[in-house]
């Protein structure tokens, strides 16, 4: 029997959901831009065009959800490791856009650079729970003006695994559509495969960006499915009761599904989230809190109540080291989340509140995944697993490392071996340096840092794609300043 949680009943969904209508209803969200309040007022929806505030009735909700898709395939240019939604399993994304970093060599923290993103993603390339492919920390290296393209580009290069990631402004949509097709080898199959995909984060709270929402409803026309993660903040952007946090999450998400519907009918979306809480004490952002992973987990479940695949933040920390409290955290914002059914949660490689880069953290985060996979499959009782015989053989006081029973179980899967952990006697851990989960990450990223990459793309394609890069470089500079 699978080992499942349930942070929400029936009846605390419906009245999250209940709660959602009315703030979409009597409160409204502000949409920003230029594309989407037309398409609402279109649709009976009720939009002050002085304030850009948009009461949606339920009516238009319920619209949304009938057409949004209940499943689909998260493709990846390495179509073995394409990803299906809703999974029965939980699988992991690499966190993303991480100011800092910690250099591999020298433990030097700063700020993150393109050389960042392609060292993590040739790492997360070979974790093997994760399937989707964030660009992990900002390239601070590449232009303002085109520095998502980059993060992006930089991500399809060095990870053959699914990837998603952000615009900033509509002038950057040409430039990615051209080096998605470059990838792809045309239209038809950026369309069809779905190997790329789009973050959106609405503003907290209840609030749509004008430039990255104008460029996803531009995107619409290729059908790039687009992760929605709503992250209002306990006590500073959002409510200050978990409760109601969630339900004004719940609500932005609704309001995001209904514009991409109405916009696109049949578009893929997944829904998602990234809530935290305030620090009291400081003023600051938290994030790898047991609320955090209990918001997460609920959310994830409102996303089930809609019949629709899910993700969620979790494997977070606010520590500012790697060690004994990062790993603590990140236990438990993951516990729940796969213990609830999340499809994909993202968090891995980042600590101090999703701020800081560290490649061994990515190893670790995945060894956490085992752990916590293996607390979900639960106690298997198949008929097979009925060893009475043996217990009848050994009787009161023997032993049964000769049985077959035991020999067997060495081979099998119920009893997980960590690959990341030192389970040698105390004299010879000694000998062996007294190694850590850490050292052994690190021993384990240099190994894959000096070895080939994996996948890598034809060198015509990789022309085209810099070629791409340098034009909006060049013809970006100065739009929006």
């Amino acid at each position: 029997m699978k080992f499942h949680g349930q942070v929400l009943s029936e009846d605390e969904q419906i009245r999250i959901h209940n709660q959602s209508l009315r703030i979409l209803a009597e409160v409204g969200v502000r949409f920003h831009g230029h594309k989407a309040l037309p398409i609402l007022r279109r649709h009976g929806a009720q939009v002050d065009g002085e304030t850009k505030i948009v009461r949606i009735p339920s009516e238009l909700v319920n619209q949304a959800l009938a057409t949004a898709p209940k499943s689909f395939v998260l493709g990846a240019r390495n179509r073995t490791l394409s990803f299906p939604v809703p999974s029965l399993v939980s699988r992991y994304g690499i966190d993303g856009t991480a100011a800092f970093a910690v250099d591999f060599e020298t433990g030097e923290r700063r700020y993150g650079t393109c050389r960042d993103i392609e060292d993590s993603l040739r790492v997360f390339q070979q974790a093997d729970l994760g399937v989707m492919a964030w660009a992990p920390t900002c390239a601070s290296d590449a232009p303002a003006h085109s520095r998502a393209l980059h993060e992006f580009v930089t991500m399809i290069k060095y990870s053959s695994k699914h990837a998603q990631h952000e615009l900033h402004r509509v002038e950057q949509v040409p430039y990615l559509v051209a080096a998605l097709k470059a990838v792809a080898g045309s239209e038809e199959a950026l369309k069809a495969n779905k190997d790329y995909s789009l973050i959106y984060c609405t503003i907290a709270p209840l609030t749509h960006d004008a430039q990255m929402l104008d460029a996803y409803l531009e995107l619409g026309e290729f059908d790039l499915p687009v992760m929605l993660m709503p992250m209002p903040v306990n006590g500073t952007t959002g409510p200050a009761s978990l409760f109601s946090n969630i339900a004004v999450a719940n609500a932005e998400a609704l309001s995001a599904i209904v514009i991409y519907q109405l916009a696109h009918p049949g578009r893929p979306l997944i829904y998602s989230s990234a809530t935290g809480s305030l620090d009291f004490r400081s003023g600051g952002y938290l994030a790898g809190t047991a609320e955090m992973g209990l918001q997460s987990a609920a959310l994830a479940a409102m996303g089930r109540f809609y019949g629709l695949p899910n993700g969620a933040a979790g494997c977070t920390s606010d520590a500012k080291i790697a060690g004994p409290e990062a790993v603590i955290e990140k236990l438990i914002t993951t516990l729940p989340q796969v213990m609830a059914g999340v499809d994909i949660i993202v968090g891995y490689g980042e600590i101090e509140s999703d701020q800081l880069l560290i490649l061994e953290q990515i190893l670790v985060d995945n060894e956490i995944g085992h752990l916590c996979q293996r607390l979900w499959e639960g106690v298997d009782c198949a008929p097979e697993k009925d060893l009475f015989d043996e217990v009848a053989a050994v009787g009161p006081g023997g032993h049964f490392m000769m049985e077959r029973g035991t020999r067997k179980a060495a081979r099998s899967g119920e009893f997980y071996i960590p690959r990341l952990f030192d389970r040698h006697t105390y004299e010879a851990w000694v000998e062996l340096g007294r190694p850590t989960l850490y050292s052994a990450a690190r021993e384990q990223v240099r190994a894959i840092l000096e070895g080939p990459l994996v996948d890598p793309l034809p060198d015509d394609v990789t022309g085209k794609l810099d070629e791409i890069l340098h034009a909006a470089d060049r013809e970006l500079q100065g739009v929006g300043e």
